[in-house]
C-alpha cells in the first residue's frame, strides 16, 4: 500500500474548478482556462503522503522556483503568468500560488544527473550503466560523473514510483525530435543551475524537470530546482564513497526507516505522525537551502 494517509478535500474557490490533488500541489483551472497551482506544506516519503506537514514548505518551494525561473528564461520559457492568488482564494494561498499557462505536458520526468547516487547508483552497481548509458568503472556513491547525463523516467501516479527509462524509449513515446529537444534543454538548464549553486557552496547532484508545449514552443513547468525535485549537498561536506548530507527530506526518511518510528515500510499500515523535532529540523533544511541559494533571508 501507499498513497495518501488521509487525502485532503479540495478547497472551494469561486471561479476555480479543482483538477487534481498531487503529493504536494493542488491544481485548479480558472475561468480563463489557466491553471492555478497551489503548493501545500504536505510532505511525501517512500511513496506516501505523510500525515504531518512541514510549516512554510509550500511557500519555500514556490518562492525558490520563481527565483530560478528568473535565472533560466534565456534558456527556456516558463509557464508562470502570475504569483498572485485569485480573488476569493484563502489567505493561506499567499506566497504559495502560481497562475500558469495550460500546456500540453510531456509524459516524461526529465532528470539530469551530474553525480552518482540514488536509483542511478543502484543501477550502476548492477550493470555499470544508468538508463542504458555506460559509465566508467570505479564510481561510488557521490562520485561526480565525467559529464552530466540525461536519465529520463516515467511519471507515476500518487502512491507509485517513477521508473527510469532509456532515451530510446522516450524517443519512441514522444518522437525523436522531441526527445532530443528535451535532452538538450534539460542538460542546459542543469548546467546553468549547477554553476549557480556551486558558486554558493552547494553541489547540485541531480534534478528533475517537467516540460510542456505551448503550440510548438517547449516550456518549463511545475516546480524547478527545489529540495523536493533536486538533490542539493553542502559542497564543503561532499565526500564520495558514502551517503551525502543533503538539503531535503532526509531527516524524514531517516526517522521513518529507524526503529524509533516503529513503522514497517513493507507492511500494510501507513506511516505515523512525525515528531516535532523532525518537523523542525526538516523545515530548517528547506529554509537553509532557500537562503544559501538566493542570498536572501526567509521570513
Amino acid at each position: 500500500m501507499s498513497g495518501f494517509v488521509e487525502k485532503p478535500e479540495p478547497v472551494e474557490v469561486p471561479g476555480l474548478v479543482h483538477v487534481h490533488t498531487g503529493k504536494v500541489r493542488d491544481l485548479y483551472r480558472d475561468e480563463n482556462g489557466d491553471l492555478v497551482m497551489v503548493a501545500t506544506d504536505r510532505m511525501s516519503a517512500y511513496d506516501w503522503v505523510l500525515p504531518t506537514e512541514i510549516p512554510d514548505k509550500g511557500r519555500i518551494l514556490t518562492q525558490l522556483s520563481l527565483w530560478w525561473f528568473d535565472r533560466l528564461t534565456d534558456l527556456v520559457p516558463h509557464h508562470v503568468l502570475s504569483a498572485e492568488p485569485p480573488a476569493g482564494a484563502p489567505a493561506d494561498w499567499a506566497g504559495r500560488t502560481l497562475v500558469c499557462r495550460a500546456l500540453d505536458m510531456v509524459p516524461v520526468e526529465c532528470v539530469a544527473r551530474g553525480y552518482l547516487t540514488g536509483s542511478g547508483l543502484a543501477e550502476y552497481e548492477q550493470t555499470r550503466t544508468v538508463c542504458g548509458l555506460a559509465l566508467p568503472e570505479g564510481l561510488v556513491d557521490g562520485s561526480e560523473l565525467p559529464s552530466p547525463i540525461f536519465t529520463p523516467a516515467t511519471k507515476a501516479a500518487v502512491g507509485e514510483h517513477d521508473e527510469n527509462v532509456s532515451y530510446e524509449e522516450v524517443a519512441r513515446q514522444v518522437s525523436a525530435e522531441t526527445a532530443a529537444q528535451l535532452r538538450q534543454t534539460t542538460l542546459a538548464v542543469y548546467g546553468r543551475a549547477r554553476d549557480i549553486a556551486r558558486d554558493r557552496g552547494i553541489v547540485l547532484a541531480d534534478t528533475k524537470f517537467e516540460f510542456g508545449f505551448a503550440g510548438e514552443e517547449l516550456v518549463l513547468a511545475d516546480e524547478v530546482l527545489t529540495p523536493d525535485s533536486s538533490r542539493f549537498w553542502p559542497a564543503d561536506e561532499w565526500q564520495p564513497g558514502r551517503p551525502q548530507a543533503s538539503f531535503d527530506k532526509q531527516f524524514v526518511r531517516d526517522w521513518l526507516s529507524s526503529p524509533a518510528s516503529g513503522w514497517d515500510r513493507k507492511g500494510e499500515l501507513p506511516p505515523p505522525e512525525l515528531p516535532q523535532d523532525i518537523v523542525e529540523r526538516t523545515r530548517a533544511k528547506y529554509v537553509e537551502a532557500y537562503e544559501r541559494l538566493t542570498g536572501m533571508s526567509w521570513g
